[in-house]
């Protein structure tokens, strides 16, 4: 399955999102929060993203990342630098909100989905509209 990365500048609210997600979805999706700086404070890391890539990834479907604001997507883009070329082409971030685009991620990897697949899903989430 295409495993998910939440990345936001604050470890709970990364960590809340993907307990969120986890509700909705098998437990075997993987669904890895990457919140905070390296301590755990205020901010976002590339290393520390890297390492939940990695952790996320089964080795063939790819990994989606979706992110909160401005620097986590910068965190998360130079995060993709450092990966083997092999799991780099594996990765995509997410142009999506970021509770809506990981319950829509989580719910389309549980399916079996593609990469692709999963994205496009994703990234539909920041036109759902919430009035009736």
């Amino acid at each position: 399955m295409v495993g998910i990365v939440i990345v936001s500048h604050m470890v709970s609210i990364a960590e809340g999102v993907r307990d969120m997600a986890k509700k909705v979805v098998p437990n075997e999706l993987k669904i890895i929060a990457a919140g905070g700086t390296a301590d755990g404070s205020f901010g976002t890391d590339s290393a520390k993203i890297c390492r939940a890539i990695e952790e996320a990834d089964d080795g063939k479907n790819g990994v989606i990342i979706i992110t909160d604001v401005g620097s986590s997507i910068i965190s998360a883009g130079l995060a993709i630098e450092g990966l083997s070329m092999q799991l780099h082409q594996r990765v995509k971030i997410a142009d999506a909100p970021i509770v809506e685009g990981a319950i829509a991620a989580a719910s389309e990897a549980a399916k079996g989905s593609d990469l692709m697949t999963v994205l496009n899903v994703t990234e539909t989430a920041k036109s759902v509209s919430k009035r009736g």
